[in-house]
C-alpha cells in the first residue's frame, strides 16, 4: 500500500485528532487554562488511536475508546476532581454563569458537537454505556418499545427542576451537593441500566428510554455530517445490519429520515456484516 492510500484509509482518525486539537488549543487560548489544552488532547489522541484500530479491522478498538475516555471523566474529572459531569452539573453551572467544567463539555459533546459527529458520544466516551456494553445483549433480543422512550423526556425535566429547585431555595454547600449528587446519580443509572438491559434483553435500553442526555443529542444529531451511509443500489435487504444495530435504526435506508436515525452511535458493526458493502 503507499503512503498516500495509507494516509486515506485513516484520514477519519486524522480528522478527528485534528478536530479535538483546534478545540483544545482554541479553548486554552481564549480560557488562559492550560487544562483544556491536556484535557481535549487527550480526548481527541484516544479517538484518534480508536478509530485507527477500528479501521485496521481491530474488533476491540470501540472499547479501548470507550475504556480510556469514560474512566478519565468518570474517575478523573468526576471523582478526583470533584466535578458533575452529569446533567445536573450542566445546569449548575449554566445556573451559574460560569462556562466551565460540564457547559464546555455539553457545548463540545453533546449540543454542538453531533452536528459534526452526531451520537459519537454515546458510542464512544459514554462511561455509563461504557459499562453496558460488556453486559451480553449486544444485540437487542426484543423489539423496541418505542413509546418508552418518553422517560428520558420526564428524566430530562426531573434534572432541570431538582437543580432549579436548590437554586430557588439558595441552598447553602450547593457545590458539595453537586459533587454528591453526581456519585449518586452514577449509581443509579448504573443500576437502572443493568436492570433494563437484562429486563428487555439489550444493553443499550437505558439509552433508549432512560437516558436525559439524548434530548440534547438527537437535534443535532439529524443534520451530522458523520453518518453511515448506504448504497441502496447494493442493498440485498438480508437485514444482518437490521439485527446487529444496538439502537435499532433502520441503516438500510440513505434517508435522513430512517427510523431511528438519530440514534445511531457510530458503532460501525452493520458496516462490517453488510455481505455487499452497501454500508459505508
Amino acid at each position: 500500500m503507499t503512503n498516500s492510500r495509507r494516509f486515506s484509509k485513516y484520514i477519519m482518525s486524522i480528522l478527528l485528532f485534528l478536530l479535538f486539537e483546534a478545540v483544545a488549543i482554541t479553548l486554552w487560548l481564549t480560557k488562559g487554562n492550560l487544562f483544556y489544552l491536556l484535557n481535549f488532547s487527550y480526548i481527541g489522541v484516544c479517538l484518534g488511536i480508536g478509530t485507527a484500530l477500528f479501521t485496521a479491522g481491530k474488533r476491540y478498538a470501540r472499547h479501548f475508546v470507550q475504556l480510556a475516555v469514560g474512566n478519565y471523566m468518570l474517575l478523573y474529572l468526576g471523582v478526583i476532581s470533584r466535578e458533575n459531569m452529569q446533567i445536573e452539573g450542566f445546569w449548575y453551572y449554566l445556573f451559574l454563569g460560569v462556562f466551565e467544567a460540564a457547559t464546555i463539555h455539553y457545548a463540545v459533546a453533546k449540543i454542538f458537537g453531533p452536528l459534526l459527529f452526531g451520537r459519537g458520544w454515546c458510542g464512544y466516551a459514554c462511561w455509563t454505556a461504557m459499562l453496558l456494553d460488556f453486559l451480553p445483549y449486544k444485540k437487542p433480543q426484543k423489539p423496541r418499545k418505542e413509546k418508552l422512550g418518553v422517560l428520558r423526556y420526564i428524566m430530562f425535566a426531573l434534572s432541570l427542576a431538582l437543580v432549579s429547585g436548590l437554586f430557588l431555595m439558595k441552598t447553602v454547600h450547593l457545590e458539595k451537593i453537586m459533587f454528591w449528587l453526581f456519585l449518586a446519580g452514577n449509581v443509579f443509572y448504573y443500576i437502572a441500566g443493568i436492570v433494563l438491559a437484562f429486563a428487555f434483553k439489550d444493553n443499550r435500553a437505558f439509552c433508549k428510554y432512560l437516558c436525559p442526555i439524548t434530548v440534547f443529542l438527537k437535534p443535532m444529531s439529524y443534520f451530522s455530517l458523520l453518518r453511515v451511509h448506504c448504497d441502496e443500489s447494493k442493498c440485498v435487504h438480508c437485514g444482518k445490519c437490521l439485527r446487529v444495530c444496538p439502537m435499532n435504526v433502520e441503516i438500510n435506508k440513505e434517508t435522513r429520515k430512517r427510523k431511528n436515525g438519530t440514534e445511531c452511535i457510530l458503532c460501525y458493526e452493520c458496516t462490517l456484516v453488510c455481505p455487499t458493502k452497501a454500508l459505508h
